[in-house]
This record gives structure tokens, C-alpha cells and sequence, in this order.
């Protein structure tokens, strides 16, 4: 996929920053301002809910897990949802990655 973006002169600063940014993470431009798009709308989401948004599991199989674990109070959700074939683990830990962030 390709995507443009139109800027003015006034926000050229923030170009600016994201190559700076880029560099230091030692990213291109695109997966910096994509890495900045995710941690804004995914911020404060919980597992299950970024699992979602990224298409991996159903609303349904999220209630299933979070079932299982009020049950088995110390597993994690996670945990639940790979051990169940929900989800695969890599697609957790890009999850779990983009929770942190």
C-alpha cells in the first residue's frame, strides 16, 4: 500500500522530527509515522481489544478467553487465547509490543 501526505511550510518541524526519530530507531519515515499512528489509537487497550483491531480474533472468542479466565484467575489472556488456537503467539507478542508502546 502507498500512502502520500500533504503538508504546509508550517508543519515542515514535524517532518522534521519523524525523520529524526526515524533515524535514531533506525526506521524509514513511513514506519515511523505508521509506529506513531498505532501507539495513538491502540494507547490503553487492553490485549484483547488490539487482538481486534488488528483482525486476529473475534468478539466472541475475546469473551470466551476472558471467561476462562475469571475461572483460572492467574493466567493471563493471552496465555488463554494461544493455548485455545485463537490467535497465533506471534500475532500476541505484536500485540502485547504495541500495548507496551
Amino acid at each position: 500500500m502507498q500512502m502520500s501526505i500533504y503538508y504546509q511550510k508550517d508543519d515542515e518541524y514535524l517532518i522534521d522530527l519523524i525523520e529524526k526519530r526515524a533515524d535514531r530507531r533506525r526506521m524509514s519515515k513511513s514506519a515511523m509515522i505508521l509506529s506513531i499512528l498505532e501507539e495513538y489509537f491502540e494507547a490503553e487497550k487492553r490485549v484483547g481489544e488490539i487482538l481486534r483491531d488488528m483482525q486476529a480474533i473475534e468478539e466472541e472468542q475475546v469473551e470466551k478467553a476472558l471467561k476462562v479466565q475469571e475461572e483460572k484467575e492467574d493466567k493471563r489472556l493471552g496465555k488463554i487465547m494461544v493455548e485455545r488456537d485463537y490467535v497465533e503467539k506471534d500475532q500476541l507478542q505484536r500485540a502485547l509490543q504495541v500495548q507496551k508502546k
